[in-house]
């Protein structure tokens, strides 16, 4: 009766402990980059209203790097919280509705393509394929120049 008392006590003085180790873990705000899904024409009205770029990641469905960067890149904490901040972040299937046309209107011809507008649609810097987390950054951090 004693070892099942022992344990007990044991048990609920680990999940009090436990409990507390929550209040000093720093908060992340941003897991992943949050992205408004198919719909330009809501991400540049978000932008031009937010005076923000828009940070475009332009995929296809059967792209391996493109699968990647969503898995990967993209759910880094450091990189979620620099695009969600400082840009309007947009996903768009370059194969389907919308996609078609801003595909030929931006000339992606390859996957993943990773475009930064200005709050006006116009485009600003390119790149293709995958980045990792710090590439991604400084990919971003050039609009700042």
């Amino acid at each position: 009766m004693l070892f099942k008392t022992y344990h007990f006590f044991l048990l609920g003085a680990l999940l009090l402990l436990s409990s507390f180790s929550t209040f000093n873990s720093p908060t992340i705000k941003n897991k992943h980059i949050s992205f408004i899904e198919h719909t330009f024409s809501t991400a540049l009205k978000k932008a031009k209203a937010e005076r923000k770029f828009i940070f475009v990641d332009a995929y296809a469905t059967w792209c391996g790097p493109c699968r990647q960067l969503k898995l990967t890149t993209f759910k880094d904490a450091k990189v979620a919280d620099f695009f969600n901040t400082n840009f309007v972040n947009v996903g768009l299937d370059m194969e389907k509705g919308e996609g078609i046309n801003l595909a030929l209107k931006w000339d992606v011809q390859e996957y993943p393509t990773l475009l930064i507008l200005d709050y006006n649609g116009k485009l600003v810097l390119r790149s293709i394929g995958y980045l990792n987390a710090k590439q991604l950054i400084d990919f971003g951090k050039r609009t700042r120049n």
